[in-house]
């Protein structure tokens, strides 16, 4: 297994109580820590513009300025985004976007791309909130834009959602064959259909019945297009709280739950921790977390990208996930 780490950012209200002024040290400073250990395979970041579980004015940092940040401060880390959403920009644009950072990486740039689903910013932000037919359509029609600018640095392209003219992305990125797609979802008729035509990586859910079920999925769509099932990476995220006993457990969640409530109320707040409590969402003791994340790559899942919610505060379960759960799995 390779693991993937979120940097905080905000959007899941992750930077409470940092001024907005010192947000950015904090987010440079955890990336940099994961780019010198050698553990983690990559770092990743959300994109979106309005908090959850419900919009407040907290902050949240954009996702394409954070990744050009991280280009230029990082040497050695994969850097994603879970996952970006197609229809917030025109797919020649993003390609040329992702090209410019991946030159700045030096060729480390992961594109997560997917359909979108956060009505209140979609509408907030005057995108309207087209039907999921229409936003998979786009999903579809922009990653073959994408991938066409990529590989031959112009792309001319007549679709029902979009049309490109001899549009010129140059430079290309420097990774051969282009920026890596994580086509993100579960969708069964569409969204991995999508991913068996054109990713190399899939992410979807880390419950163990619901992962098997989908990579069944995912493998009729691979016989029907005709691509390789096998080369197609699962991944899956988790949300991690982790300590020395279930006491601990339970003392670092509410401490999760003090720092949101007073922003989201009670029961939003414990709608959001019931998300993370157990071992199967990543939550719990190594020994309960080695043995969930066991289980999801006996099924076949061979990346995790972990998100903890303390990470802005204490580095602590970031590193005890480094001693004692990666080198068991690893």
């Amino acid at each position: 297994m390779r693991f993937g780490l979120f940097i905080p950012q905000g959007w899941r209200l992750d930077l409470v109580g940092i001024d907005p002024g010192e947000q950015w040290g904090v987010m440079r400073d955890l990336a940099s820590y994961a780019d010198d250990g050698g553990i983690w395979d990559s770092l990743w970041v959300y994109d979106h513009f309005h908090t959850v579980p419900m919009p407040t004015k907290e902050a949240t940092h954009e996702a394409w300025s954070l990744m050009a940040a991280y280009a230029a401060t990082t040497s050695r880390i994969k850097l994603g985004q879970m996952c970006t959403a197609m229809s917030y920009r025109n797919p020649v644009y993003l390609a040329k976007v992702a090209a410019t950072c991946d030159l700045i990486s030096g060729g480390r740039i992961q594109m997560g791309i997917g359909g979108g689903w956060y009505e209140h910013e979609w509408r907030a932000y005057g995108y309207g909130f087209p039907s999921a037919g229409v936003r998979l359509a786009r999903l579809d029609e922009g990653v073959q834009i994408m991938g066409d600018a990529w590989r031959e640095g112009v792309v001319s392209f007549e679709g029902k959602h979009y049309q490109v003219d001899g549009a010129i992305v140059e430079p290309r990125p420097l990774q051969k064959g282009g920026i890596p797609l994580w086509v993100a979802g579960g969708g069964e008729k569409v969204t991995l259909r999508i991913a068996a035509k054109y990713a190399q990586y899939t992410n979807f859910t880390s419950e163990p019945e619901g992962f098997a079920h989908k990579s069944q999925v995912l493998a009729a769509h691979c016989r029907d297009v005709g691509t390789d099932f096998g080369a197609i990476v699962r991944s899956a995220n988790i949300n991690v709280v982790v300590g020395s006993s279930e006491a601990d457990v339970q003392d670092r969640l509410n401490g999760v739950r003090s720092r949101i409530r007073a922003l989201t109320g009670d029961a939003a707040a414990d709608a959001m921790l019931n998300s993370m409590s157990s071992p199967a969402a990543g939550s719990g003791t190594p020994e309960q977390i080695i043995e969930a994340l066991q289980k999801l790559r006996d099924l076949g899942c061979d990346y995790i990208i972990c998100y903890f919610p303390e990470a802005a505060y204490d580095r602590s379960g970031v590193e005890a996930f480094e001693k004692e759960i990666i080198p068991a799995l690893s």
